[in-house]
């Protein structure tokens, strides 16, 4: 029996992680960036502000967060509120799905930490055996 391959427009609808064209790698990557696992994780405690975001997450400049959390917010995981005062003052929070990827990502991130010396014992080992 021969098998129906389905067209381009079917696989992009129905979703195929493995081809190119696939909207999902986009998505995914911007949930598993570095930044975007630690901005999902981070407002998992509740809103956060744009400064506090960026004093949580060591190392990000504000171009990167600013980007990440755009990024976040045209996916629909982020909601943006953008509060009229002086200094401008703007809000982050998650939204229902955001609180459903956030969950996924901690969990990926906790498996991280609690594996994390094995990971390094792992390295170590290596690094001694090439060197």
């Amino acid at each position: 029996m021969k098998k129906i391959t389905p067209t381009l427009s079917e696989q992009l609808r129905d979703g195929n992680l493995f081809a190119a064209e696939c909207p999902s790698r986009e998505v995914l990557k911007h949930v598993t960036s570095r930044w975007g696992v630690l901005i999902l994780v981070a407002l998992r405690n509740g809103t956060h502000r744009f400064s506090d975001l960026r004093r949580k997450m060591g190392g990000v400049s504000e171009k990167m967060l600013a980007q990440s959390l755009q990024a976040l917010e045209q996916d629909g995981f982020v909601n943006r509120v953008s509060r009229p005062v002086v200094p401008p003052h703007v809000e982050y929070s998650l939204t229902p799905l955001g609180e459903q990827i956030s969950d996924r990502v901690a969990a990926l991130a906790d498996w991280i930490e609690l594996n994390l010396p094995e990971v390094m014992a792992t390295r170590e080992e290596r690094e001694s055996r090439v060197a």
